[in-house]
């Protein structure tokens, strides 16, 4: 048997036990549960994806946590739709809605006795939602379910009067922010200029999120469409493509940070502070060594990026950064963000 099916039995495993120990210690201390995007309170996790479903979380690869579809539904609709519902009312009786919430963030414990308010008490997600414009991708990472969310997508990219339908969602709603993603790279859809620009224009004032292995951003249109969000993350895991193709299959380090370096240069030549770019450096043990990481910065304050991220990971299992978790270099690198320790080269929060 390969790491990926030993590893794919693993993280099953864990999901499985974690999702009992929770509804048993549940049930023994008289807790309940409710979900931050459920009740509306997210500012993320709600993902309108690409063939135009609705799921209540962003790691929805096999289509469990669909609760409906606006090809045939409003927004209002699916938010307040018969599965939903039922999600709602499940947390509320104390079990997990679906094998995903085991490891979901948004997750909540509640007392039993204040349950039954989030069944029906919840608004729409004002905050911010997930817009997943495609599922393509030019890598093959060794722990996703690309072939699963294929077949679970009815189409693998947005059409542009899709994109008019979600631009006129975040603007009757006045939804705060927009994370442009999930799973699969954004600068994949070949119109992705125009599908960020109709929701630019619609809501000038929308806060957009966007990410990308950067392979694909290598064209003036492209960075067109990256000078329309606020902040772009390049996923490079690694300072070379040895250390990046351990995990991201496909991959081409100088392609990549060659792309992000051009796009840094061509918001700065234009008088632009945004987007901020950040190199976001996924940490394994195989390339989080102390050398390893501070070459990283060294090239990342090379290309001139606005911020360099490291964060780590439990997926692959096999794959772990227990240095992160030990090592006293990680405890005094950068600042600490949620995600992880980062480094900032300019004021990028301001």
């Amino acid at each position: 048997m390969d790491q990926e099916k030993i590893n794919q039995i693993i993280r099953i495993t864990i999901r499985f036990v974690k999702r009992k120990f929770l509804e048993l210690h549940a049930a023994t201390t008289g807790k309940r549960f409710y979900c931050l995007a459920l009740s509306g309170e997210s500012d993320s996790s709600i993902a309108i994806n690409c063939d135009m479903t609705v799921s209540c979380n962003c790691k929805d690869y096999d289509g469990t946590g669909h609760i409906g579809d606006l090809n045939s539904q409003s927004f209002e609709e699916v938010f307040g739709s018969p599965k939903a519902n039922q999600f709602r009312r499940r947390l509320a009786s104390g079990k997990l809605a679906i094998p995903t919430c085991a490891s979901c963030s948004e997750l909540r414990p509640i007392d039993a006795e204040k349950a039954d308010q989030y069944v029906e008490n919840w608004h729409i997600p004002k905050k911010g939602i997930m817009v997943e414009n495609t599922v393509a991708c030019s890598y093959r990472c060794k722990s996703c379910s690309r072939m699963l969310v294929s077949r679970t997508r009815k189409a693998k990219r947005m059409s542009l009067s899709d994109i008019q339908k979600i631009a006129t969602i975040i603007q009757k709603h006045k939804i705060n922010h927009i994370c442009f993603l999930n799973l699969g790279d954004p600068f994949a859809a070949p119109d992705v200029y125009d599908q960020l620009r109709i929701i630019r224009e619609k809501n000038p004032n929308v806060s957009i999120l966007t990410s990308t292995n950067g392979i694909l951003l290598d064209t003036d249109v492209k960075r067109d469409a990256a000078l329309l969000v606020d902040h772009i993350d390049f996923s490079i895991d690694g300072i070379n493509d040895y250390t990046m193709r351990k995990y991201q299959r496909g991959a081409s380090f100088y392609k990549a940070y060659d792309n992000m370096k051009a796009l840094v240069e061509y918001r700065n030549k234009r008088g632009k502070i945004k987007p901020r770019i950040e190199w976001k450096y996924i940490l394994f043990n195989w390339n989080d060594r102390k050398k390893m990481v501070q070459q990283a910065i060294e090239m990342a304050r090379s290309a001139n990026v606005d911020i360099i991220s490291f964060v780590p990971t439990n997926v692959p299992v096999y794959g772990i950064s227990w240095r992160y978790h030990f090592k006293k270099f990680y405890k005094s690198l950068g600042e600490t963000r949620w995600k992880g320790r980062q480094v900032c080269f300019v004021n990028a929060f301001a």
